[in-house]
């Protein structure tokens, strides 16, 4: 039972995160990139729309994973 629980706790916490909190931060991802997929979808068909949608989100939500994280890291004097 104790590495069931583990599965489901030990990347959260690399993170510095509860298994909620890291399943409302993945979330808060999901659905912005499935709007993105549709977007990325409606421009195959149409190339002259959406043209920049889905990779202006993804831009975003990169700085929001990865560059904000580094920041607060740098910032973070307990880390």
């Amino acid at each position: 039972m104790t590495r069931l629980l583990r599965a489901f706790t030990e990347h959260p916490e690399s993170v510095g995160e509860t298994y909620w909190q890291h399943m409302a931060m993945a979330l808060s991802f999901a659905f912005p990139l499935a709007l993105a997929a549709i977007a990325s979808l409606i421009h195959s068909v149409f190339p002259f729309l959406c043209v920049k949608t889905a990779s202006r989100r993804i831009t975003q939500l990169h700085d929001r994973m990865v560059v904000n994280r580094q920041r607060e890291a740098s910032i973070d004097p307990n880390v």
